[in-house]
């Protein structure tokens, strides 16, 4: 498997030796978050020697996590940089999609995926007046 599982006690190590952290909140019983799980591993399988870490939290067997991020609906992806929570997305991506916004967030490329639902960011969020453009990673000090 191409991506770490995430869990309380690596979750903080792992955000903190990775430039981007792609992170997948997920659930067994969850039917989008298993026909997600392959399109995830194989993206992670081609980044595997890249800027991007793919990890997966099981939200029933890390509710702090999930509780930490408030994670609503699953699948979630959050992508960390820098320390920072810079996306956030709920629903499953699929692979050029996925791909595509790897690369707006490692500046790579910018987004161009024509969804009908547009990529909502924390950015996007703090222009209509929803909150701060980013939002520092729970930590022993934020909530777990």
């Amino acid at each position: 498997m191409a991506s770490t599982e995430l869990t309380r006690s690596n979750f903080q190590r792992t955000a903190a030796g990775s430039k981007v952290l792609l992170v997948d909140f997920w659930a067994d019983w969850c039917g989008p978050c298993r026909a997600f799980a392959p399109v995830f591993e194989r993206v992670a399988e081609k980044h595997r020697n890249g800027d991007v870490v793919f990890g997966k939290v099981d939200i029933d067997a890390q509710p702090e996590l999930a509780d930490a991020f408030q994670v609503t609906g699953i699948p979630t992806l959050m992508v960390i940089r820098d320390g920072a929570v810079v996306h956030t997305q709920m629903g499953a991506l699929p692979e050029r999609g996925l791909e595509e916004l790897i690369g707006a967030v490692t500046g790579q490329k910018a987004v161009t995926w024509s969804d009908p639902t547009p990529l909502r960011t924390a950015t996007d969020s703090a222009r209509a007046g929803g909150g701060p453009a980013e939002k520092s990673a729970p930590g022993p000090d934020r909530g777990f």
